[in-house]
């Protein structure tokens, strides 16, 4: 269901397959971690589906396929010293392979003229900024709300909430979650915040909830959130075209 746009103040976006298509990059710092530690590695397309919950998770995830439990004792410590190996990776090279999506530079430079935006990511907040700074959408962002604890990645509302607070908003209403996943549709509901699920991100497979509100492109987006500024190109484009 699409908001009330009126009542919206605030804006917190998801970062890997919401703004960025950063899924080469993932697997290539998943992948090197693995490898220097004698494990197989992994196409695209399958990391890709195991993005959206944290490094940690993903890394536990490449762990089982290998059939190594994550979490006993000699699990944890392999997932501990392959964590190292891809957060030396990410932030070496935030953003080699990947690439911003398509018309989201020009959407968050037109949506920070009416509203106050915020990145609400499960990756932790120094992988996130270092991301955001390489791919130069930092500066559109009042802060960026990265999982640094267990207990702060979405499906829990806590980072929503912190957001909101830092924002000095009441949690809720005035807070638009701009997700791809599953976890950004929970935390959103968990929060009580209105969301958009990113239709051009990697999916929300697993979501049983109330139908969100689905764009399918950032200009949709930017047209839903700024009426005014879509009317006035299109009575523009109507008079240049006269």
């Amino acid at each position: 269901m699409k908001p009330r746009i009126e009542a919206l103040e605030a804006i917190a976006f998801d970062l890997d397959g919401t703004l960025v298509d950063s899924a080469p990059d993932i697997r290539h710092a998943l992948n090197s971690a693995l490898q220097k530690a004698g494990m197989r590695s992994f196409e695209l397309e399958v990391v890709r589906g195991w993005i959206g919950d944290g490094p940690e998770a993903t890394i536990a995830r490449a762990m089982a396929a290998q059939g190594i439990d994550p979490h006993d004792a000699p699990g944890r410590a392999l997932l501990a010293h392959l964590r190292r190996g891809f957060d030396k990776t990410a932030l070496a090279a935030p953003l080699a392979l990947g690439t911003v999506f398509d018309g989201i530079a020009a959407l968050l430079a037109d949506l920070a003229r009416q509203y106050r935006l915020v990145v609400v990511t499960n990756k932790p907040t120094p992988l996130a900024r270092a991301l955001l700074d390489a791919a130069r959408l930092l500066p559109f962002f009042g802060a960026v709300h990265g999982a640094d604890r267990p207990e702060q990645r979405k499906p829990a509302p806590v980072l929503l909430n912190e957001a909101a607070a830092r924002l000095g908003l009441d949690a809720g209403a005035p807070l638009l979650m701009v997700g791809d996943g599953r976890a950004d549709l929970m935390a959103a509901r968990a929060a009580g915040c209105p969301v958009a699920l990113a239709g051009w991100g990697y999916g929300a497979e697993g979501w049983d909830g109330p139908a969100p509100w689905r764009v399918g492109t950032p200009a949709e987006l930017r047209d839903a959130l700024l009426p005014a500024m879509c009317t006035a190109v299109t009575t523009q484009n109507t008079l240049v075209h006269f």
